[in-house]
């Protein structure tokens, strides 16, 4: 699995849109992961932070599409306001505890993610929602 996966801050769903083609570069605040499923993972994260069901959360369109066609070529889709305010509000230790959870549920998949690289991936992309959110915008995620 070869997978770009960037969360940058965005005003607007406008904006975040025009980072298809390209990513959203230096005129966005990111972060740059690779190698997870981003649109799997926040589904995960929204349950285990927000005890959400993973069914329903797909049901109800989560994650967001904001420009692109999932399966093909790049994509951008948007963080829910539920899981942001949830990544806000968590502290590290829970922080770090819905990362551990996240690496479980992966490895039952088959799918190995380091607990460490988790905690990481998990706890910057709290400290990203938290910046956007005192500049009243919102964070997108990026796929190639």
């Amino acid at each position: 699995m070869s997978i770009i996966v960037r969360f940058f801050v965005a005003p607007d769903d406008t904006s975040a849109s025009l980072a298809l083609q390209t990513g959203p570069g230096r005129a966005f605040e990111s972060l740059s992961f690779g190698n997870f499923d981003p649109e799997e993972a926040v589904v995960e994260w929204e349950c285990l932070l927000a005890d959400g069901s993973f069914e329903d959360l797909v049901e109800a369109g989560e994650p967001r599409i904001i420009a692109g066609l999932d399966d093909e070529g790049c994509v951008v889709f948007a963080i829910s306001p539920r899981l942001s305010s949830a990544l806000a509000e968590a502290t590290h230790s829970r922080l770090s505890d819905v990362a551990a959870s996240w690496t479980q549920l992966r490895a039952e998949d088959g799918e190995v993610i380091d607990t460490e690289i988790a905690d990481v991936i998990v706890g910057d992309l709290a400290a990203l929602v938290t910046s956007a959110r005192r500049q009243n915008q919102s964070v997108y995620c990026w796929v190639a």
